[in-house]
Parts: structure tokens; C-alpha cells; sequence
């Protein structure tokens, strides 16, 4: 496995998106809410079980199980498949500050979700550990 410091010469910046996120939990439904795909970022997964949905929490009607105030860190790409221990390095920093995290992946990258009451404190573990995070 490659170490932290190894994965963060290769993958040294991430970017803050702006909003705050819900992930949310629907039961199992044929087709996807109106209100899900509104924003410049959103994850849809179905599983037999359920629903799960991330995106802008301001989009979620009240009534729709969700945890709110999630920030999303991106991890810039693309990253080539390759790559061994990005999202491992990324948890592990994070982990040993004391902070949870939601992790999404898609073909060309990873995005880390982080408590808003948390995203100065995982900023701040992520820079020291050589990963440059752009807020702006």
C-alpha cells in the first residue's frame, strides 16, 4: 500500500465546493425524485434496499429522511485507475483528526463529504499532511 505522503505528492489538490449537502435515504422507488438532480452536483444510487441520494440539502422537501450540512471536497482529476490508496490516504488523515466522512467515487474521481462543523479541521489535517485544498 502506498503511504499518505507517497499518495499526496501524486494527488496534491482538492477543491471545496461551494453548498452544503444532504445525503438522503429513500426506500426503494422505479424512478428518481425531481428534486435530486437540481445543482452542479448530485449522486443517485440504488440498491435493492433503497435510495440514496447526495445533493444540494436546500433541493430536499422536509419530509425526506436525510442527514444535512455535509460539505464536499473534491479530489482533482481525473484519476487514472491505477492509483492505489488515494481514497485511504484521504480517510486515514481524516480519521486521525476525529472526522467522519462520506466518500462518493465516480469514473473520473473522489469526493469526500465532511460535516460543516468539521471542514476548517479537515482542511487544515489534509494541508498538513501535504494535500493543497483550494476554498475559492
Amino acid at each position: 500500500m502506498v503511504s499518505g505522503n507517497e499518495v499526496a505528492q501524486k494527488i496534491l489538490t482538492m477543491k471545496l465546493l461551494e453548498g452544503k449537502y444532504g445525503v438522503c435515504r429513500l426506500n426503494e422507488s422505479p424512478s428518481f425524485p425531481e428534486w435530486a438532480n437540481n445543482g452542479d452536483f448530485f449522486s443517485i444510487t440504488r440498491t435493492p434496499d433503497e435510495l440514496s441520494i447526495v445533493c444540494l440539502q436546500d433541493n430536499i422537501p422536509g419530509e425526506v429522511k436525510c442527514e444535512r450540512d455535509w460539505r464536499i471536497l473534491k479530489v482533482d482529476g481525473p484519476l487514472d485507475f491505477s492509483l492505489v490508496g488515494i481514497l485511504a490516504s484521504i480517510s486515514t488523515i481524516l480519521a486521525k483528526a476525529g472526522i467522519s466522512i462520506f466518500a462518493v467515487s465516480t469514473f473520473d474521481t473522489d469526493y469526500i463529504l465532511v460535516k460543516n462543523k468539521d471542514i476548517d479541521s479537515a482542511v487544515q489535517a489534509l494541508g498538513d499532511e501535504g494535500y493543497e485544498v483550494k476554498t475559492s
